[in-house]
């Protein structure tokens, strides 16, 4: 299997070339030339399997140019108790009413950008390997708030890296800010940026794709590569846990074997739920698609209409990794509706670039709607459904779960559908103490973070993240905050470049 660029359809790499590049040339992104079958009879094969090796069967139809033995190495380095709080690495909880909750922020950093974030690393190094490459790999991560921490914890101190994490200054939670404040590791670096995630994510494309800085890094034995979803080294694993959940699900007897589910997936960037639809696709009976946003509600404006327009209001808001109006694996799912035409990505996502919007055809609208459905909320809705939820089932979401649950009862509501579903829980809600407490309690607390985190264990009864409880007698080694058009002289500073 080859991987083209969703701007250039002439080209094609390896696996191994396109997750060391990170992004393609020209500014597209990586994708596989065809999506892998996996059969029912596998899907049976897998539930009797660790998570682990349920990995290894989906990375095994992804990476074909990686090694049986390569591909476990890097599974069974990420996936371990060691990483994870849990041996079932992505935990499905029981049924509340016709769903279901799968619990991805098990690891490291509390969020479920660990089930990524933790094999990257892996699968980065080994591809280095495979291509010959020697330079040393600086690794830029634009953050709304979760991908920075997991990111940093993956990479920290892994030889012949670099990375260096950018963050909205005033768009992230006091938890997350402190995770990455305190971050350890001697090829690590942190800044805030005077802006929101989108300004992060268009500063770290443009160094991507510049000319002359990548001459510069190269003329130092250096090269780029990314940790963020625009990597398909990123979301090949979030693939694995829904064809891991599905396969929980029948073992278990929740649901029978090729029975359809739907998935509810609160998302930003579109990555998470991106990785559905290949799961769909690639014969995981999944049904509806249900997209969730908070109130910056840009895709589910998009997925309703066929009009993408970023030129909105922005809102900073208390699910705060969501707060993005640029969905970056969104140009991915494209690339697929239109059966590879590069031409109309290149037009559309110059359209975004130039102008803030675009719209997709009446055919590719109709495609878009067959598969995903879309819903929004706010803030205060999200608090409402966290306090409704906890006090019919005894559950606690996070913010980002909560949006999700909201869309899909309401999804419900509007459709009659039924469906058994699986939503995907996408941080601990330890990560959002303030957030989760005022939603239960009725009261915005200005205690510090440590001392709500203490009050929300006592309300919840659920244990305190002992990698969360760890950051709070640790120094903060990183406080600086820049312009966005400072971006690359911070880069070129941290690497000693002048």
């Amino acid at each position: 299997m080859h991987y083209r660029s969703t701007r250039d359809s002439s080209l094609h790499v390896t696996s191994a070339e396109a997750i060391a590049q990170g992004i393609s040339a020209e500014g597209g992104l990586f994708i596989p030339s065809e999506i892998p079958v996996i059969t029912m009879e596998e899907l049976k094969a897998l539930a009797e399997m660790r998570y682990a090796e349920r990995a290894d069967v989906v990375f095994g139809k992804f990476l074909t140019d990686f090694t049986p033995e390569e591909i476990h190495a890097c599974t069974t380095g990420a996936y371990h108790t060691k990483n994870f709080d849990t041996e079932d690495i992505a935990c499905l909880t029981k049924a509340y009413g016709n769903a279901q909750i799968l619990e991805l922020w098990h690891g490291p950093t509390c969020a479920f950008k660990d089930m990524a974030l933790q094999i990257l690393p892996y699968l980065l190094t080994t591809s280095l390997k495979k291509n010959g490459e020697d330079k040393k790999v600086v690794i830029l991560v634009a953050t709304s708030g979760d991908t920075g921490k997991a990111a940093l914890e993956g990479f920290k101190d892994v030889p012949g890296t670099q990375i260096m994490v950018f963050y909205p200054e005033h768009g992230v939670s006091t938890m997350q800010k402190r995770q990455m404040a305190v971050q350890e590791g001697s090829n690590v670096a942190v800044c805030a940026l005077e802006g929101n995630f989108d300004d992060c994510q268009n500063g770290v494309k443009l160094i991507f794709t510049d000319p002359a800085v990548k001459e510069r890094l190269a003329g130092n034995g250096m090269m780029f590569s990314s940790a963020n979803s625009i990597n398909w080294g990123r979301l090949a694993p979030q693939i694995v846990y829904y064809v891991s959940a599905y396969a929980e699900m029948a073992k278990r007897g929740d649901i029978a074997w090729g029975e359809t589910i739907n998935a509810a997936v609160p998302t930003g960037n579109f990555g998470n739920i991106l990785a559905a639809y290949y799961a769909k696709n690639m014969g995981v009976p999944i049904g509806k698609l249900i997209c969730a946003s908070n109130i910056n509600n840009v895709l589910t404006d998009f997925i309703e209409t066929g009009v993408y327009d970023r030129n909105r209001k922005f809102y900073a808001t208390c699910s705060p990794s969501m707060d993005i109006l640029i969905s970056s694996n969104l140009e991915r799912l494209l690339y697929l509706l239109t059966d590879g035409d590069d031409a109309q990505i290149r037009d559309w996502f110059g359209k975004l670039a130039a102008e803030g919007r675009y719209e997709v055809t009446a055919e590719i609208k109709e495609k878009l709607q067959k598969d995903f459905a879309a819903g929004f909320c706010d803030d205060a809705e999200t608090k409402q459904t966290i306090r409704e939820f906890r006090e019919r089932y005894g559950y606690t979401c996070d913010t980002h779960t909560a949006v999700a649950v909201k869309v899909y009862l309401d999804y419900v509501k509007k459709t009659g559908d039924t469906t058994r579903t699986l939503i995907a829980s996408t941080a601990s809600p330890y990560k959002f103490s303030a957030s989760v407490l005022d939603a239960i309690e009725g009261v915005q607390d200005t205690a510090d973070e440590y001392a709500l985190v203490e009050r929300l264990g006592e309300v919840s009864g659920l244990p305190v993240p002992e990698s969360l409880a760890a950051l709070k007698d640790k120094p903060v080694r990183f406080s600086e905050v820049i312009r966005k058009n400072d971006m690359e002289a911070y880069v070129l500073g941290q690497l000693g470049i002048v």
